[in-house]
């Protein structure tokens, strides 16, 4: 990168002692994955494109709706009314604030099938995702191809992360060797979720991340670390050693990236919706389909998803034979749709 020529654009951060030129020319050097373009995802995503980091891959599974426009700040009312992919936003609006850099959205479930093409060539992962079965995923992946990855989580006003460098630091089965029971954490349809606390988890995640490009490990927080906003609380909690007994980081055993882990179907967060996919990674041409589909209800199109409703739930195709059917909770009922209408 000629930085003379971005003088303006960089010249406040390349002040800054922690990066300066030589760093200023490592971010734009440097690739990065967001999984999930979520509340954390998409404040990840326009730091990051401001801050000049040169490669951004952007994976997200979902559309925006109005209901994600109170914290998702990268996203406007038009994205919602027109339903498109929240990566393809993403992009859209991340062209518009810099246009130096490559973005590479991709609308995609981030699973076994594709995790390990998406950390591909990444030289750091953050973590924008509402489920512990990716993250452990994601840990799972970065753990075997000695990629760093900074988990991050946020519901009500309390927020927590964490800065993984393999092979380094405690993985995040090492911190945390099993997902939470079901039931018994607050979730986002729950306790809901304010833009305060979204903004302090992206925060630091991102300060970690320029951390991590610009070569200056030795100011990583090496924490978990806890914010409550509303009760004014923030806690650092040592990590402390790898565990000798840990299945991914010590024993290198990778489960989540086995097929017969996969599961096909899943309750979305306060959606009342369930998102079924293919049990083969599959291409569906949508104006086909469209066709097929209009006798059996109403349909919209656009040039990345079709809607279609039949009478109390609503389904929305992508191009990957994925489905988030909208009006259940039932993992049954929204497969037996999906066979219906898509396929098996």
């Amino acid at each position: 990168m000629e930085l003379k020529s971005h003088s303006d654009r960089y010249s406040r951060q390349i002040l800054f002692a922690g990066i300066g030129e030589e760093g200023q020319r490592r971010l734009a050097a440097s690739r990065a994955l967001i999984i999930g373009c979520g509340a954390l995802g998409s404040a990840q995503a326009e730091a990051l494109a401001r801050a000049g980091v040169g490669n951004l891959r952007i994976v997200d599974r979902d559309f925006v709706e109005f209901s994600n426009l109170q914290r998702q700040t990268m996203f406007t009312e038009s994205d919602a009314a027109n339903r498109l992919p929240k990566s393809i936003a993403c992009a859209n609006h991340l062209g518009e604030i810099n246009s130096e850099i490559n973005v590479e959205p991709e609308i995609a479930d981030a699973n076994y099938s594709n995790i390990e093409r998406l950390i591909a060539q990444c030289d750091v992962v953050l973590d924008g995702t509402d489920n512990f079965a990716t993250r452990y995923l994601i840990n799972d992946a970065c753990v075997k191809h000695h990629v760093n990855w900074i988990y991050g989580a946020a519901v009500g006003s309390y927020g927590v992360t964490m800065t993984i460098k393999p092979n380094d630091s405690p993985c995040l089965r090492c911190v945390f060797p099993e997902a939470p029971a079901v039931a018994s954490a607050p979730t986002c349809d729950t306790a809901g979720v304010i833009m305060p606390i979204i903004n302090i988890v992206a925060a630091v995640q991102v300060s970690e991340a320029l951390k991590l490009l610009t070569g200056q490990e030795k100011e990583l927080h090496n924490s978990l670390m806890q914010f409550d906003v509303w009760h004014n609380e923030w806690r650092r909690i040592s990590t402390g050693e790898r565990a000798a007994d840990c299945p991914t980081c010590s024993q290198h055993e990778f489960a989540t990236l086995e097929p017969d882990n996969r599961d096909f179907a899943a309750v979305l967060c306060g959606r009342h919706a369930v998102q079924v996919s293919p049990s083969q990674p599959a291409r569906v041409d949508l104006n086909l389909l469209g066709k097929r589909l209009a006798s059996s209800g109403e349909v919209k199109l656009n040039d990345y998803l079709l809607r279609f409703q039949t009478g109390e739930f609503e389904m929305t195709i992508f191009q990957d034979a994925r489905s988030i059917i909208r009006g259940t909770d039932d993992v049954a009922t929204a497969r037996s749709l999906y066979a219906r209408f898509i396929g098996t």
